[in-house]
């Protein structure tokens, strides 16, 4: 028809390929506390790494909004401090002249009507200059007793809702991004999941738990679904249980303002450890559309119940002095900053059932710690005892569980435990492992959880993102433990560069089970 523009579109590109690498459109990213840790360490590398790898548009730009009396060239130049020391690719100095040129910053404090002021007309001219088309995400790398002040902020000076006048003939996007911890309990992420909504749309919410960011995690849904191998012994059947564990050797030094009163079990089961339960037990989706992932993962979490009585199956504890790494090291009432009569605690163990005809009496058992014997985090589904062995007992002394173990750092991959036998003239049958590892299989390395997160959110895909009905499912699953732990007293104590209380040890032997040791 006259006077109608045709669109253009690319013959060799289906809509439908998730192969091809998808680049964000014309946009900017605001990042609130972009003097942090976590800005520094993990943001403005993941933002760098994507340029460098050409997944952000030509006229890309960072705003940093902080305290600081920084010029946008002082804050370019913190940038490049962060990027030249934690970026994953290579520097490029072409890339970074090209991304320098969208680096703005704006200095205030966050109940500054003045300071929110410049923000918005800094993000007007970026769209005049930059061609950024009124698209604006904003990260929340703040403590969370701030977000109720920026989130006003926000939605007073007309940044949360996007005005069509920027772009005719489109409607840009306006999209918050909030780390954790979602809430203290459930009653706290009710409200806060009611603030956030009362200035974004849910669908407009990106929540950043960075484990379903990580290549391993995703490769859970391959692993499941693109292998008939495994799904018809995915189930009661066949698995015996299942323990999903995160492992840290690390301490609490210097983090004391944020850890004391918060504890293991809040820091890392409500969230990392009940996701990868979810992705872990969920049945198969009608498709990979970010609603369908969401519907399963819900249904999983509605049928998740802790095991009674909770003095048995579930323990906690508080690491001590201990010699780690041929370094003796003191326990966590000697850091510093931390209350010597503190029962905050270093060590969580739960069991769970889900309460499903695919997982009827399969208990999940999540455990997470500091001061551990080492770094790792995996989930391993064992398999029951073959129901008869054609075998005399002496031949199978050595024989253990089959094991299906999915390594989701630091050596990413794949062990699967199996019995063979032993070479030799006698009929010995022995343990053996057959290991799929990232780092030999693939020749290209795997991105940083944060590049795909970052990218996703500003493509506007919100598959590896929890939604208020996940964060509010999991407090409801944990808030039971934690009532009765604050009941009980103290955490019970254990040695540095163990893994863990006696307690968690019994836990399981009272079933006639007993924790991996990765």
């Amino acid at each position: 028809m006259a006077g109608t523009a045709e669109v253009w579109k690319n013959p060799l590109r289906d809509e439908r390929d998730k192969r091809v690498p998808r680049i964000a459109g014309p946009c900017s990213m605001v990042i609130f506390g972009v003097t942090g840790d976590l800005s520094r360490k993990k943001l403005m590398p993941a933002i760098y790494d994507l340029a460098n790898r050409g997944l952000l548009p030509p006229g890309f730009a960072l705003v940093g909004f902080a305290r600081r009396d920084y010029a946008d060239e002082d804050f370019a130049k913190v940038v490049l401090d962060a990027v030249r020391t934690h970026a994953r690719t290579p520097f490029r100095q072409e890339v970074w002249d090209h991304l320098a040129e969208g680096i703005r910053f704006v200095q205030g404090t966050f109940d500054d009507h003045d300071a929110f002021d410049r923000l918005a007309s800094t993000l007007a001219d970026l769209d005049k200059e930059r061609g950024t088309g009124g698209n604006h995400a904003f990260y929340l790398s703040i403590p969370p007793n701030m977000f109720p002040v920026v989130l006003d902020q926000l939605s007073e000076h007309k940044l949360a809702q996007p005005d069509t006048t920027d772009a005719p003939g489109r409607t840009p996007w306006r999209r918050v991004v909030i780390e954790k911890p979602f809430g203290h309990d459930l009653e706290t992420a009710v409200e806060l999941n009611a603030l956030v909504n009362r200035v974004f749309p849910e669908e407009t919410v990106f929540r950043i738990d960075h484990y379903l960011g990580k290549e391993t995690v995703q490769n859970i849904l391959a692993l499941r679904f693109a292998n008939q191998l495994y799904d018809p012994i995915w189930n009661a059947n066949y698995v015996d249980h299942v323990q999903i564990t995160m492992a840290e050797d690390i301490g609490l030094g210097g983090r004391a303002g944020y850890y004391d009163g918060i504890g293991a079990a809040r820091d890392v089961i409500q969230n990392h450890l009940l996701q990868l339960l979810a992705l872990t037990a969920m049945e198969e989706p009608i498709s990979f559309q970010p609603k369908q992932l969401q519907t399963e993962k819900i249904k999983v979490l509605s049928a998740t119940k802790l095991v009674e009585p909770l003095d048995q199956t579930t323990a906690r504890g508080q690491y001590a002095e201990g010699w780690q790494g041929g370094e003796h090291v003191v326990g966590l009432l000697d850091e510093e900053g931390f209350d010597p009569q503190s029962s905050t605690e270093t060590y969580a163990a739960i069991t769970l059932e889900v309460d499903t005809r695919r997982w009827a009496g399969v208990p999940f058992y999540l455990r997470t710690g500091k001061r551990l014997g080492r770094r790792v985090t995996e989930i391993a589904v064992i398999f029951k005892r073959a129901p008869h062995l054609p075998f005399d007992q002496t031949m199978t002394e050595d024989l253990g569980q089959n094991a299906l173990v999915i390594r989701v750092q630091p050596d990413e991959g794949i062990t699967t435990r199996f019995g063979s036998k032993v070479p030799g003239s006698s009929m010995e049958v022995r343990d053996v492992n057959m290991d799929f590892s990232y780092g030999e299989a693939f020749t290209e390395s795997s991105p940083e959880a944060y590049e795909r997160l970052i990218l996703d959110m500003l493509l506007g895909e919100p598959s590896l993102f929890p939604v208020n009905a996940e964060v509010e499912l999991s407090w409801s699953i944990l808030d039971p433990v934690l009532e009765h732990w604050s009941a009980e007293g103290r955490p019970e104590s254990y040695e540095a560069g163990t893994w863990g209380p006696p307690s968690a040890d019994e836990m399981l032997e009272r079933t006639g089970r007993e924790w991996r040791r990765p």
